[in-house]
């Protein structure tokens, strides 16, 4: 690991470290935040082959910048599913994430989320920062610290 470099964490938490690191206003760092549009979700649950309307709950996302840089459609939780798909995760995966009672904080504030292309023309998206639902969010700052101090986790 480079120096000054984050070590990426991603750790299962009890609801009530969950709750805390969800709802913080820091849990989403970069300019903006937004939502995942419906007809995003509704072509990521065909993507992941899991029945229309099964996820209902909000898939959040944040960055510098809302939109593709090369095709100016807005990036959402589709474009994360699309790429993790091609070569990172298997659906079962995405869906457990996504659809889960297991709760996951990710203990670094990445940059950008590496390996990021838009589902509409494949062109790189270098500055989203971090995505959540109702069961995955970033720690930043103090919380980061919180979560990664939690007694019992390996060090």
């Amino acid at each position: 690991m480079s120096e000054g470099a984050t070590r990426r964490r991603t750790i299962e938490v009890d609801d009530v470290v969950f709750r805390e690191v969800y709802e913080s206003p820091a849990s989403l760092p970069g300019r903006q935040v937004w939502m995942t549009p419906e007809t995003d979700v509704r072509r990521i649950e065909d993507a992941l082959g899991i029945p229309a309307g099964s996820i209902g709950a909000p898939l959040r996302l944040s960055g510098d910048s809302r939109e593709c840089d090369n095709c100016g459609r807005q990036i959402s939780w589709l474009d994360i599913v699309t790429s993790a798909l091609d070569g990172v995760h298997g659906p079962r995966r995405i869906a457990e994430v996504i659809l889960g009672d297991r709760k996951f904080v990710n203990t670094e504030a990445p940059h950008a989320i590496e390996g990021l292309r838009c589902s509409n023309c494949g062109a790189v998206k270098a500055d989203l920062r971090s995505f959540k639902c109702h069961n995955w969010a970033y720690a930043v700052g103090d919380l980061a610290v919180v979560v990664e101090n939690l007694p019992g986790r390996p060090r």
